[in-house]
């Protein structure tokens, strides 16, 4: 195999083999951003006087047949490839003649390959914060169904104090909406362009990295061209414990789903379409959906650590360790895509069970309200604690107000009886737009670059 770095002596086979390793399969996820990433540089290599206006022109209709290529599945990474920066330059190179080999001029692989991940987190993340948005967003539509649907709320899994499935499902929706919000502090981090700063150390030319980071939809620069390679994995990591989040949120989604629809509890139904069965056990309907849901969030976990664990205790400037990091980011990325859109096909085809949820709102579930009913009548808080837990110790019954009453009762902003949903749909369109905004700005350049639309 020919590389890009191939000198006067030949590169043993073996070793080849060993240092490329899997990266052709997980460059494929970079293969378009690599073009896209290389139309860039060459408006910043033409900005900065480095490539007449002829080669500019030349090789931008060359990488835009490219990305039509990518596209078509025409432009692959082949076993002659190292990774997906020979298969483009080689494409290129073979169709434009010399003009291709410019296209390289003041870059490394390593501002490159920043480059690249760089434009596949932008384009990922924007699309996991919408179907996250809309998990939420249907989490919220599911409340506000279901906010008088009454059932016990639980802690340590025992019955505690009366509670709804709109409750439930609007705190999730909110829990989500927090995620959400956090991503904007992993954003800054991705949207500013590595591009100038070489193998972490700048170039001897006069680089217009600016112009590039414009061309790109970048919102800037990564300042410090040292920064870049040392913060190779300090940024997977970032998005990887983003993701985590979100796969917290799912798995207590699911957790709470497969409680609450087993048989002893009976206060949620699911679809029989999003069931599963048994070989041998005939009467069997299974959460699987949400079992593997719980079990790709723990996935994520590892692949958080994988990454952790590969930048630690690195020395400053790159080091191959970094080809690594990408397939526990590429997995990571993709198990939360799958993981927001099954979901989002699931939520709203959950059932409650009305009926069920008031059969277990007795006995103790409304010793609070009981105790808390003598207080607002003038009984000392501690007092009246004491004569319902001795009235319980006795077997006397309760008070049981109505399910009306329940609800009146709780007025509190946030509350059983003031959900006030239009709050978190607030903030779900300003997140929104947001993401609209961003995407916007993103995809335009993107268009520009190549000519045409994606």
């Amino acid at each position: 195999m020919k590389t890009l770095w191939s000198q006067a002596v030949a590169p043993d086979e073996l070793m080849l083999r060993y240092t490329v390793g899997e990266d052709r399969h997980w460059d494929g996820y970079l293969l378009e951003w690599d073009v896209i990433g290389s139309l860039g540089h060459v408006e910043g290599l033409h900005a900065s006087g480095l490539l007449t206006r002829a080669d500019r022109d030349r090789l931008r209709r060359g990488l835009r047949s490219a990305f039509r290529a990518v596209q078509a599945g025409t432009l692959v990474i082949g076993p002659e490839h190292e990774d997906a920066h020979s298969a483009v330059e080689t494409w290129l190179t073979r169709r434009i003649g010399r003009a291709g080999e410019r296209v390289h001029t003041g870059r490394s692989r390593n501002d490159q390959v920043a480059c690249d991940i760089r434009l596949f987190l932008k384009d990922r993340l924007l699309r996991l914060e919408i179907l996250a948005l809309a998990v939420a967003g249907d989490l919220l539509h599911w409340a506000a169904r279901h906010r008088a649907t009454l059932w016990p709320g639980y802690t340590h899994l025992r019955p505690a104090m009366p509670s709804s499935a709109g409750l439930w499902a609007a705190a999730l929706a909110e829990g989500l909406l927090d995620t959400v919000e956090s991503l904007d502090a992993v954003w800054r981090q991705v949207d500013r362009s590595p591009l100038g700063s070489g193998a972490g150390y700048g170039v001897p030319l006069p680089l217009h990295r600016e112009a590039a980071a414009a061309a790109l939809g970048f919102g800037g620069i990564d300042h410090n061209v040292g920064q870049v390679q040392n913060g190779r994995g300090k940024l997977e990591a970032a998005v990887l414990f983003w993701c985590a989040q979100l796969g917290h949120d799912l798995a207590k989604l699911s957790a709470d789903v497969i409680l609450l629809s087993g048989p002893e509890f009976g206060l949620l139904r699911l679809p029989a379409r999003f069931a599963t069965g048994s070989s041998i056990m005939p009467h069997k309907k299974n959460p699987d959906v949400f079992e593997l849901t719980r079990g790709r969030a723990a996935a994520l976990e590892g692949d958080l650590a994988a990454v952790l664990a590969l930048r630690g205790k690195l020395t400053s400037g790159y080091h191959r360790d970094f080809q690594l990091l990408k397939e526990p980011l590429f997995r990571g990325v993709t198990r939360t895509e799958e993981m927001l859109t099954m979901m989002g096909a699931v939520v709203p085809a959950l059932e409650a069970v009305p009926e069920r949820g008031l059969e277990l709102l007795e006995g103790g579930v409304l010793a609070t309200d009981e105790a808390l009913r003598r207080a607002e009548r003038g009984v000392p808080f501690r007092r009246a604690y004491r004569e319902v837990a001795a009235a319980l110790q006795r077997g006397e019954p309760l008070a049981a107000p109505t399910p009306a009453e329940i609800v009146a009762r709780r007025r509190s902003t946030g509350g059983l009886g003031k959900l006030d949903l239009a709050a978190p749909r607030r903030r779900f369109g300003a997140l929104a737009d947001r993401n609209e905004a961003a995407r916007a700005r993103f995809l335009a350049a993107v268009k520009s670059l190549v000519g045409r639309g994606r």
